[in-house]
């Protein structure tokens, strides 16, 4: 934490205390507090879980003697218009910031009155990692798990977490509070996801990717195609005449949206040659291979191969 957010904030009053309060008291006040808006009672109350953060933070340093002696010293000079952020240990009304402290560097001291020099006080509790697998589907468009874990403390707690759209396979989601418990409050959980792969739909960044089968007359002759999508309604993508095998079609905006960004669909064409011709079927491709065996293929395949 910087010094001047430091000094600002007047912790007798976020626990509610004259600055005279005995060291009991503090604590008694703290274990109250601590109860009253513990997240597990609060359950989603951003406004009553921020207020318990500022108690914690208060005690941490008022319950330290140490901690608390060079709070108050620091806070009264800021109070009496003396004190100016500190750049360099200097400036506080015309004298050296050095010599109110002993010397050193006044932002090592205030770093100290936060854990940064031997913390003592209550600590926050461990965070805690599960896993969870989703569909393909839900890491597009978002979904809500619902876990049941179980505690520290031995009893099982339900812990309901929002996925948003357009998670990848291996991300992490933070849910706030649901760690393990601490005395200056629990930790967080942290879910690792597993994303189940789709039977056609694959992902490239924030587009959505899909083979489509065609025949080699719609390749050859044309054609509009149906194609699914995630959304459940179809979309009709135009074969222009001759379109070969693997080119890639782009549908604008049926992709994943991710924040403001939403990506396409690429449609892979892919030329589906049958295992077995049948009688007509048969006479009608030599009819067509009589009337194309002027076209050769294969000239710049065989002309390549010299060079």
């Amino acid at each position: 934490m910087a010094a001047k957010d430091l000094y600002e904030k007047d912790f007798y009053k976020v626990l509610g205390l004259p600055k005279t309060a005995e060291a009991d008291e503090i604590k008694k006040k703290y274990r109250t507090l601590a109860r009253e808006l513990h997240p597990d009672k609060t359950k989603g109350d951003s406004v009553r879980e921020e207020k318990f953060k500022e108690v914690s933070e208060a005690y941490e340093i008022l319950s330290d003697a140490k901690k608390r002696a060079e709070y108050d010293e620091a806070r009264s000079l800021f109070e009496r218009g003396g004190f100016r952020a500190p750049q360099g240990g200097q400036n506080f009304q015309g004298g050296d910031f050095n010599d109110l402290f002993g010397g050193g560097n006044p932002q090592d001291i205030f770093a100290n009155l936060f854990g940064g020099g031997g913390r003592r006080g209550p600590r926050k509790g461990q965070d805690l990692q599960t896993e969870a697998t989703i569909t393909f589907r839900e890491s597009v468009f978002g979904t809500t798990l619902e876990l049941k874990l179980t505690s520290d403390r031995g009893v099982p707690q339900n812990v309901s977490a929002r996925v948003p759209a357009g998670v990848n396979d291996g991300a992490k989601i933070r849910v706030k509070g649901k760690g393990a418990y601490g005395e200056a409050g629990p930790g967080d959980l942290f879910i690792l996801l597993h994303v189940k792969p789709h039977p056609i739909f694959s992902r490239k960044s924030e587009n959505l990717t899909i083979v489509l089968p065609v025949t080699f007359t719609e390749a050859a002759l044309g054609a509009d195609i149906k194609v699914p999508t995630l959304s459940g309604d179809d979309v009709t993508v135009r074969l222009a005449p001759g379109t070969p095998n693997g080119r890639v079609l782009r549908v604008k905006g049926r992709g994943i949206t991710k924040g403001s960004t939403t990506g396409d669909l690429l449609v892979t064409v892919e030329v589906q040659v049958p295992q077995r011709v049948e009688s007509k079927a048969a006479e009608a491709l030599r009819t067509f291979e009589k009337e194309t065996a002027s076209i050769d293929v294969r000239a710049d395949f065989i002309s390549k191969a010299s060079i």
